[in-house]
This record gives structure tokens, C-alpha cells and sequence, in this order.
């Protein structure tokens, strides 16, 4: 049997869909609003049940809980679907701005990033579903509660140990507002480079201290110079303390580093440069330089598999009447841990927006219907040719 979800009855979904919407953008659920996410996750939860998904609720006292949730299949291939409940508006943002449809776009807090696109995710199942399509071995949803900040993430190990599970992970981050998925994004590293070196009298005895800021401000220029030691490093000094007050020769300086690179091989190389630099003679003073914890992003590389994955979903689009392109990204998302963990990552498959974080944020309303088609008929056509693959040549 062919399967392909049906856009008479993603159209007849839409008017749901934006009921949905609006509802969801109602609901405050910035990173440290416990209670809006709860509640976001509530609906989510009773929604995958009702379509009979078993689901599992991670409790978090400090932030909203996170759900998984999953469905048992009859054929091949893992796939995950990866999305976040999280906005980055404080409380009192919804009932200021409620979600507005204005020349074609949904306007609203969290209507792109990425209430939408978890709407999306919903509505592709439900399109599985009236088609009773099985064809996977197992389809599952992971939602997080806390993408939106950079310290304190109790679901980077979640993310992680689900997508070792997966062989597939599609994000539903919206799809850029050109209207391309993103099939690579640089990795990320923090870097700290401290300096010790010894206090002193600036007035009396300047000479018997050892100066541990001009030790390390005179590394910068080392830093800044490897950029571009494999193409698309980059190397940003981003931030440079040290001493205690004007009248003491400080003892004690640091420097934090921002690398971003397309491959982990291309953060190896860099630190090996480092400590080639930090070889040479300090004046006395000593430095110590290493990963801060925690800090490491996996690049998500495009791998022959993604490239595979990213050629079936221009093959779907263009069957449903659009282009489609495979971008490349500097930034990170929760892609990228799911992509370090092995599974094969296609980023941007909600639908499309722009103006994140801002006051204008929003949805192209005529991009809903054709790219949940593209995401339900995508998971189709990866798990009918994951079985053709391992059936052998002579199915062929």
C-alpha cells in the first residue's frame, strides 16, 4: 500500500489547529515558569494519549516537567520527533499580545519558537494515523521545558539517552523564513584559560610580583589568530577578568573562549594549537586551560545518512509543490545533542517563521498544511525505504 498524508484533511484540520494555537500561546510557559509549562505539557500529554501513544512524565521541581511519549510500530526505523514547551517571555506577555492573524502570518509569544511546531508534530501523527500507517518500528515525541536557557539544563541527559534510541531525530524548530530545513550546524566549545602568577606592592616592590593579566592578554592575539584553522572555526575571546585593585600586582586572570566548527575533529586540532602556544615561556607566570564543564555542543554534521534524509525530504516537497533547501547553521539547538549522540538529524521541519524572541514573532499561515504534509510524509518515505534497505536486493 502507498501512503501519503492527505492535505484535504490537513485543510480540514487547520481551523483546529489554530484553536489549538491561540490556546497554547495563552499559556505563559517561559523557561523558569514551572506552572505554564506544566500546564502546556498537560494538553500535550492528554492530546498523545487520545491518540494512544503511551507517554511518560518526567517531573522537575525547578522547571516544567518533560514528556516522552511513544508508539510501538510493525516495520522499520526509530524516529523521534524533538521539540521544546519553553518561550522566553516572562509571565503577563500572552494577555498582552494574544495571537493575531495579520496579512498571513500568526502573530504571537512562542507562535514560531515553537508552539507551532509542536502543533505540527501533533497534527503529522494524527495524519499517520487516519492513514494507519505503521510502518516504523517505534515513533516517538520528546518535549523539553528548558532549550530556551544555556546554564542549568536538567534535559541535555534526556535528549541524549532517548536519541541513542533513535535512528532518526526530526526537530520541529520552524523552518528558516526562506523556508529551508537545516541539515548541519556548527558544534561549540567554552573554553577557560586561567593565570596564576604572584602578588606584589604596585608602588614599593612591582618587580617581585608576576603580572598574571599581561600574561594573558598577551595569549589573545595567539587565540584570535586561529581562526580559520580549519575552514569555519571561529574563535571569539569573550570575556577577560583578573586582579583585585589598581595598587596590586595581580595574581589571578582568566579568559573565556567561544570555538564554534562543523566537525569534532576541527575542536581537536584547536586545542592542540592552544597548548602549542602555551608551551612558550610565561614570565613566571603559570596557565591552565580546559573545556568549562558542561560547555561542549556536538556539531551536527552532515553525515551521508542526513544527506540521504535531507534528499527524501526535498523529494516529498517536491512532490507537494514546493522547493526545498538544506541549510547550514552556526548556532546550536537541541538538534545538536541529539546529532552527538549517532542519530541521523534534520533540523526546521515545523513550519515556517521568523522574528524569534521579539515582539513580532511569527508563523506564515499558508506553510501549516504543506510542511505537516512534508513531516508526516517524510517519516513515511524514511521508514519504506529503511525496509526496502534491509530487505535485500532481491525485493528491489
Amino acid at each position: 500500500m502507498t501512503y501519503k498524508a492527505r492535505l484535504p484533511f490537513l485543510e480540514a484540520r487547520l481551523p483546529t489547529f489554530l484553536e489549538d494555537l491561540r490556546r497554547l500561546v495563552s499559556i505563559d510557559s517561559g523557561s523558569h515558569d514551572k506552572a505554564g509549562n506544566d500546564a502546556v505539557v498537560d494538553w500535550l500529554q492528554g492530546r498523545l494519549e487520545q491518540l494512544g501513544w503511551a507517554s511518560e512524565r518526567i517531573s522537575q521541581p525547578r522547571f516544567g516537567d518533560d514528556l516522552f511519549a511513544t508508539r510501538p510500530g510493525r516495520g522499520k526505523g526509530r524516529i523521534m520527533l524533538l521539540g521544546h514547551t519553553d518561550t522566553v517571555f516572562p509571565r503577563g506577555t500572552a494577555a498582552q499580545r494574544p495571537m493575531a492573524i495579520e496579512g498571513g502570518k500568526l502573530l504571537g509569544p512562542g507562535t514560531c519558537d515553537m508552539k507551532a511546531g509542536l502543533l505540527s508534530g501533533l497534527l503529522a501523527l494524527e495524519a499517520l494515523a487516519s492513514l494507519g500507517f505503521d510502518g516504523y518500528e517505534s515513533l516517538s515525541f520528546l518535549c523539553v521545558s528548558d532549550e530556551e536557557i544555556n546554564s542549568e539544563r536538567h534535559s541535555v541527559p534526556l535528549i541524549r539517552a532517548y536519541s541513542r534510541k533513535a535512528d532518526v531525530v526530526l526537530t520541529l524548530e520552524a523552518a528558516r523564513a526562506n523556508g529551508d530545513i537545516v541539515s548541519s550546524r556548527k558544534g561549540m566549545c567554552w573554553y577557560l584559560l586561567e593565570a596564576t602568577g604572584k602578588a606584589a606592592h604596585a608602588g614599593v616592590e612591582p618587580e617581585k610580583g608576576r603580572n598574571a593579566i599581561v600574561a594573558l592578554t598577551g595569549r589573545v592575539l595567539g587565540l584570535t589568530s586561529l581562526n580559520g584553522l580549519e575552514p569555519g572555526l571561529t574563535v571569539n575571546v569573550g570575556t577577560i577578568q583578573g586582579g583585585r585593585a589598581p595598587n596590586i600586582v595581580p595574581d589571578w586572570a582568566s579568559i573565556r573562549v567561544d570555538v564554534r566548527a562543523w566537525s569534532e575533529g576541527a575542536f581537536r586540532r584547536f586545542e592542540q594549537a592552544v597548548r602549542e602556544q602555551l608551551a612558550q615561556e610565561a614570565l613566571g607566570v603559570s596557565i591552565s586551560f580546559g573545556l568549562e564543564e558542561n560547555s561542549y555542543v556536538a556539531p551536527l554534521e552532515r553525515t551521508v545518512v542526513v544527506a540521504e534524509l535531507e534528499r527524501l525530504a526535498q523529494e516529498e516537497a517536491r512532490a507537494l509543490g514546493f522547493e526545498l533547501k538544506g541549510a547550514s547553521a552556526g548556532g546550536c539547538s537541541d538538534a545538536s545533542y541529539a546529532a552527538g549522540e549517532g542519530a541521523a538529524v534534520l533540523d526546521g521541519l515545523g513550519p515556517i517563521g521568523g522574528l524569534d524572541h521579539g515582539p513580532d514573532e511569527y508563523v506564515e499561515l499558508g506553510s501549516i498544511v504543506p510542511r505537516t504534509a512534508l513531516l508526516a510524509n517524510l517519516i513515511i518515505a524514511y521508514c519504506q525505504k529503511r525496509a526496502l534497505t534491509e530487505a535485500g536486493p532481491e525485493v528491489r
